[in-house]
């Protein structure tokens, strides 16, 4: 009985998520945020570690106006809106409250064709749970992740040389509402970091950043007007592949009669590092494999399925890939491939994986013909340097006649770009199989593992459907060829 009333609460919030998938709004060209917050105090954290950018803002608003406020803006360049994902708030003193709604606001293309001015600069709304009272505090925690955020420099490396990137960014947190107080603090993944932009210091320090093994701190800044920005950027070493998915598309099939679930990706991989300044040597790679140095090619990729996955396989454009090693316990089930190739910088490789798993590890009948559907919205490579989807398309393909889908997901909703259903039609279906695709793009493998819940109605008269449709087919087939066999077919004599 309990479980039945957790499923329950999770079909009530299927219905209500189901009832908008749209987290974009359009903003007229004349649009600017209302003056109505002030940031008292805000720490601005850049993690430049993996082969991503996280960054998480940590601010302290103040409601300035007369009136209660719920919408706080947070403005980004156009070019950068296109590679931020991942956008989630939430309240820093109290969890449960859960993460709040945003939304990407756009300016018009209409409108904003005529107001030159505003048509780079684009924003994330933020909504308050509840309205911020005037003269209240409330304390923010912003985090998102920026995609394709670095570039090599040098451009050309040989193949045995180390990998330096850079990345570029402001030392003052971009703001349509005046800073009081503010530092930010950049994490790198060793302290070997070369160049970096220095600017005059406050107080008694006397050069801004100060450096503390890996990690450099701009500020604490005194009070910043709106729009105050301050452009820096650092170079450092990056031993590890810029591992970047352009496309990943994510089939996931149910089957009820078969009692299994059966995922396929098709990973379509950069690798966006430094290229090589010379031929690629294969004698000379292989025979680094010896002792095995620091190198930034990508060499294997290791898949962490979920316990019970089965029947693992690896393919590329040429056919089967037999570098390849699964091993599935009661423990784990861990698919390890290796390429044809090492992937150095500038390079591609499309790549399939597939396994079964049993539907009852993702599936259950809540009552009558209702069922939910429980599976993680992303799986994928997990690698210590990280990985990053430019575009997702996820599919959920369910039972022939399988009706009133709907989804939840954990995934941040300004991630998604479009959700719907439609009809895939594979071998021996009569008129096709009900399937949800999500579009999503920017994610991280940061969100592996969030979960995807789908909820759905299938009716035993739709479960039969196949099966009595296969029976009548073959009995028909029967009886054509038992009444073709016996038509006379040789000439009489008369």
């Amino acid at each position: 009985m309990k479980t039945l009333a957790v499923f329950s609460a999770v079909l009530s919030l299927l219905a209500t998520a189901s009832a908008s998938s749209e987290s974009k709004t359009n903003l007229p060209s004349t649009f600017k945020p209302p003056q109505v917050f002030k940031n008292a105090n805000l720490v601005h954290v850049v993690s430049v570690e993996k082969n991503f950018v996280k960054e998480n803002i940590n601010v302290l608003i103040e409601n300035i106006d007369k009136e209660a406020q719920n919408e706080y803006y947070l403005p980004f360049t156009g070019d950068l809106m296109s590679r931020v994902g991942g956008f989630e708030v939430k309240d820093r003193k109290d969890a449960a409250l859960g993460p709040f709604t945003v939304e990407a606001a756009e300016f018009d293309p209409e409108s904003a064709n005529s107001s030159s001015q505003n048509s780079d600069i684009q924003y994330f709304r933020i909504r308050l749970p509840t309205p911020l009272k005037p003269g209240a505090q409330q304390t923010l925690g912003i985090t998102y992740y920026v995609l394709k955020a670095y570039s090599p420099l040098p451009v050309s490396i040989a193949q045995d040389e180390q990998q330096y990137l850079t990345y570029s960014f402001s030392a003052y947190v971009p703001s349509v509402y005046t800073t009081s107080k503010q530092k930010t603090e950049v994490k790198f993944p060793s302290s070997v970091i070369p160049d970096y932009t220095k600017l005059p210091g406050s107080g008694d320090v006397k050069e801004f950043p100060q450096k503390q093994g890996s990690k450099l701190t701009y500020g604490p800044f005194d009070e910043k007007p709106a729009g105050a920005a301050e452009p820096v950027e650092v170079r450092f070493e990056f031993t590890k592949p810029i591992n970047h998915v352009s496309e990943l598309e994510r089939d996931i099939e149910v089957s009820h009669w078969g009692g299994n679930v059966a995922f396929e990706e098709r990973y379509t991989l950069y690798h966006r590092g430094a290229n090589l300044s010379n031929l690629f040597n294969r004698v000379k790679w292989a025979q680094q494999q010896y002792y095995n140095p620091v190198s930034y090619a990508l060499k294997e990729l290791k898949f962490p399925l979920r316990v019970g996955s089965a029947d693992a396989y690896f393919t590329d454009v040429i056919g089967n890939v037999s570098t390849s090693k699964f091993r599935s316990n009661k423990r784990e089930a861990l698919l390890e491939i290796k390429p044809r190739y090492p992937l150095f910088g500038g390079w591609k490789y499309p790549f399939t994986i597939g396994w079964n798993s049993d539907a009852k590890n993702f599936l259950r009948k809540v009552s009558g013909s209702s069922y939910v559907l429980n599976v993680p919205f992303l799986e994928g490579p997990k690698q210590a340097e990280g990985f990053e989807y430019e575009n997702v398309v996820l599919r959920v393909v369910l039972p022939e006649g399988a009706e009133n889908v709907k989804y939840l997901t954990t995934i941040p909703t300004s991630s998604i770009t479009e959700a719907k259903v439609e009809i895939h039609k594979t071998f021996l279906d009569t008129i096709g199989r009900t399937t949800l695709v999500i579009k999503a793009r920017n994610l991280v493998d940061d969100f592996r593992d969030r979960e995807l819940i789908v909820s759905y109605d299938y009716s035993l008269m739709a479960s039969l459907r196949k099966p009595v449709i296969i029976f009548t087919s073959v009995l028909a087939v029967f009886a054509a060829a038992w009444v073709i066999g016996g038509v006379e077919m040789k000439f009489s004599k008369n």
